[in-house]
């Protein structure tokens, strides 16, 4: 479904060569307004219902599975009501990307990359209320997080299939087949995103860091628990590219602090099974 603002200016990069079809631009007002904390519920609905076509996604994905509500959402309103606005930033986030990959979502390696992003930020939100990190942002992190390789896949749908459908080694890897294909990879695409954007500094280190090597008793912030989640997310099955090798699931386990390590799930397929009941029901819509 068309969304306003889509397909009505482009993206300049600092490479003369690349450009790139602009974000929903609704999604991104959206989230530079919730950053504040104090904004209220009636302007975060006005907002989001001055595009009846966002709108009607949004309140498509707020009665999906993904979000469980106890009874129907009928209204922009109310969904702001429901969720609150950190959570709808989130959702709307989630619109925003699948608006943006359009058709490309037909082409299996590209949808793959989509349910590794709603993995991502599935499994960042459970991993932040085992914890003491707001798992509402922990959501809003992981759908971002690979948000350079969103728009990759948009400037050039079969190219970027193909890398998908090819590549080997680990997640890391791609990075340089990534500058080999476009003369950047989608970790610095990501970050000049988010500068463009002008979106909280935060968000550039989650898009920067998630390939970064970690070890057991390293800081613990939010781009390390998206660090985690995006790796997990490949292991349980949601790799971004099938030639993925895997960091085992019990060693990820131990990569986190102890309080998340003791109360976050340890059996892989109970985990595997909750993402997958989810994402499958985003999909269906």
């Amino acid at each position: 479904m068309p969304i306003k603002g889509q397909s009505e200016q482009t993206v300049r990069l600092p490479w003369a060569h690349l450009r790139i079809p602009p974000f929903p631009q609704i999604a991104i007002r959206l989230l530079q307004l919730t950053d504040n904390e104090d904004v209220s519920m009636s302007r975060v609905s006005a907002l989001i219902s001055s595009e009846p076509a966002f709108s009607t996604e949004v309140l498509t994905i707020a009665n999906s599975a993904l979000y469980g509500v106890r009874s129907p959402v009928t209204s922009v309103l109310q969904a702001v009501a429901v969720l609150g606005t950190k959570r709808l930033r989130g959702l709307c986030l989630t619109v925003g990307v699948r608006a943006y990959l359009g058709e490309s979502l037909n082409n299996e390696s590209l949808r793959a990359m989509w349910r590794h992003s709603l993995a991502c930020a599935l499994i960042a939100q459970e991993l932040a209320r085992a914890g003491s990190m707001p798992k509402d942002e922990a959501y809003t992190a992981g759908i971002l997080h690979d948000i350079g390789r969103v728009a990759l896949a948009v400037i050039s749908p079969k190219e970027y299939a193909s890398l998908l459908e090819t590549h080997i080694g680990s997640a890391s890897s791609i990075l340089q087949a990534e500058r080999d294909l476009f003369g950047f990879d989608h970790c610095e695409t990501g970050q000049y995103l988010i500068r463009d954007w002008k979106l909280p500094s935060t968000f550039g280190s989650i898009v920067s860091d998630h390939h970064s090597v970690r070890q057991r008793g390293d800081a613990w912030h939010m781009p390390d628990l998206i660090n985690v989640s995006c790796r997990m997310a490949d292991s349980i099955g949601f790799a971004v590219f099938q030639g993925c090798e895997l960091t085992p699931y019990e060693d990820l386990l131990e990569e986190l602090p102890d309080r998340e390590r003791k109360t976050f799930c340890t059996d892989v397929e109970v985990l595997a099974f909750e993402v997958s009941s989810k994402i499958n029901g985003v999909e269906c819509l």
